[in-house]
């Protein structure tokens, strides 16, 4: 089932009815607390309250944009409410240490070297070598896609059908905030798309189905952090945020606009761009001896000098 289950909702309404009569909690207070309540419910596909402290990773990648104001007010809910069922004897365990904790500073994202990425894509390679099975060519599909467009995970299991074609090298997103964005695909994202494709029926309505809906976030993160374990990586380094990450830090390293970049990660602001500007500092200083307009008068004057 997709989005808040009717479990979560249940005892997410007995959580604020303790708050309103027992701390005597506002009305804006409690509408807070619901809100966050209910869309940490739907990320963990109805599944909040036996969420595990693996799952509360998820949490942590998908609020990882929001400010560190709003990522202490949505932990501080989280931990109420599980703290609530604790002392209701609705869970035995308290989950709340695996919460995303804001910290003094913006920390910056994990990310993947390219060896990393080599070796996950030698992994895929290895499954796709011989027959391979339509949940290798998902596979295959999933990682090109987003490492090689730099998805956000909801946009990638969520794709149309026919949104992906082999004629045309981009799709157009509806993204946060209801904003479009033109995403480039790749020659080696389209062509795994279109294989895994082939396999599907043809009046399906996502590229990704499950059941009556579309693959889950959960179950790709689990699909993404299983490849990493099959490449010899700790899980715990990959998810599906971290491969977007790695897809704009690769991006800038060789070269890429951050305007650019921007728009193909479709951020409203710039400055969540710009935390992807943390690339080896050698990298910046052989760009500057490289590409500024005074280096060739310095490399001009060394030869002169030489001479």
């Amino acid at each position: 089932m997709t989005g808040t289950s009717v479990g979560d909702l249940a005892l997410i309404d007995r959580f604020l009815e303790m708050m309103a009569a027992e701390a005597g909690a506002a009305r804006n207070t409690l509408d807070a607390y619901e809100r966050d309540l209910r869309d940490a419910s739907s990320i963990l596909q109805g599944r909040l309250a036996s969420a595990d402290p693996p799952s509360l990773q998820l949490l942590a990648e998908a609020w990882a944009s929001l400010a560190r104001s709003s990522l202490a007010r949505k932990s501080s809910a989280l931990r109420r409410f599980f703290g609530f069922l604790v002392e209701e004897g609705l869970r035995g365990d308290d989950p709340s240490d695996a919460l995303p904790r804001p910290g003094a500073a913006r920390t910056l994202p994990r990310i993947l070297g390219r060896e990393d990425v080599d070796r996950l894509f030698a992994a895929l390679a290895d499954r796709l070598a011989a027959d391979p099975s339509p949940a290798d060519l998902r596979l295959a599909a999933l990682v090109e896609l987003l490492y090689g467009s730099g998805l956000r995970a909801t946009e990638l299991v969520s794709l149309p059908r026919n949104l992906i074609r082999r004629d045309q090298p981009f799709i157009i997103l509806k993204g946060k905030g209801g904003r479009e964005r033109l995403v480039p695909l790749s020659e080696r994202a389209q062509a795994a798309a279109a294989a895994y494709a082939a396999t599907l029926p043809k009046d399906g309505v996502y590229l990704f189905p499950s059941g009556k809906t579309h693959l889950s976030r959960v179950r790709l993160f689990q699909l993404v952090r299983a490849l990493a374990a099959e490449a010899g990586i700790s899980p715990e380094r990959v998810s599906p945020h971290v491969l977007r990450h790695a897809f704009a830090t690769h991006l800038l390293e060789g070269g890429a606009d951050l305007r650019a970049l921007q728009t193909m990660l479709g951020h409203a602001d710039i400055a969540t761009t710009q935390i992807y500007t943390h690339v080896d500092s050698r990298r910046l200083v052989e760009l500057v001896n490289e590409k500024h307009p005074l280096a060739d008068a310095h490399r001009s004057a060394s030869r002169i000098t030489d001479a």
